[in-house]
C-alpha cells in the first residue's frame, strides 16, 4: 500500500491490523454518511502506543483530560489497552491519575 504524499498538513501514516480498526469505533452519520470515528478511550490508547512518536506529555494530557471530562471510565482505555498489548505500558499512568 503506498502512503499519501502532502505538504500540508503534516501527516504521519500509522498501518494498523484489522481487528485493531474495528476495536473502539462508533459509527457516526455526518451528512447522511456513515462516519467510523474512534471512541475517546481508544483514542486514548493509540496515544500512549505512539508516545515516542506524538511525545509522552501529549499522550499524558489527553488521558488526564479525557478522565477529568468524564469521557470514558478507566475500565475502557484499560480494555484497549490490554487487547492492544500496551496494558503494561498504561498502568503506571493510570495509577498515577487515581492516586
Amino acid at each position: 500500500m503506498v502512503s499519501p504524499r502532502l505538504d500540508q498538513p503534516a501527516i504521519r501514516v500509522v498501518r494498523m491490523s484489522d481487528e485493531a480498526l474495528v476495536d473502539g469505533v462508533d459509527r457516526l452519520k455526518i451528512v447522511g454518511v456513515d462516519v467510523p470515528v474512534f471512541t475517546a478511550a481508544r483514542t486514548v490508547v493509540d496515544y500512549l502506543r505512539f508516545r515516542n512518536k506524538i511525545g509522552l506529555d501529549v499522550a499524558l494530557e489527553v488521558l488526564r483530560d479525557g478522565w477529568s471530562q468524564r469521557e470514558f471510565t478507566l475500565e475502557d482505555p484499560w480494555r484497549h489497552a490490554t487487547r492492544g498489548r500496551v496494558a503494561n505500558v498504561m498502568r503506571p499512568y493510570i495509577e498515577a491519575i487515581t492516586a
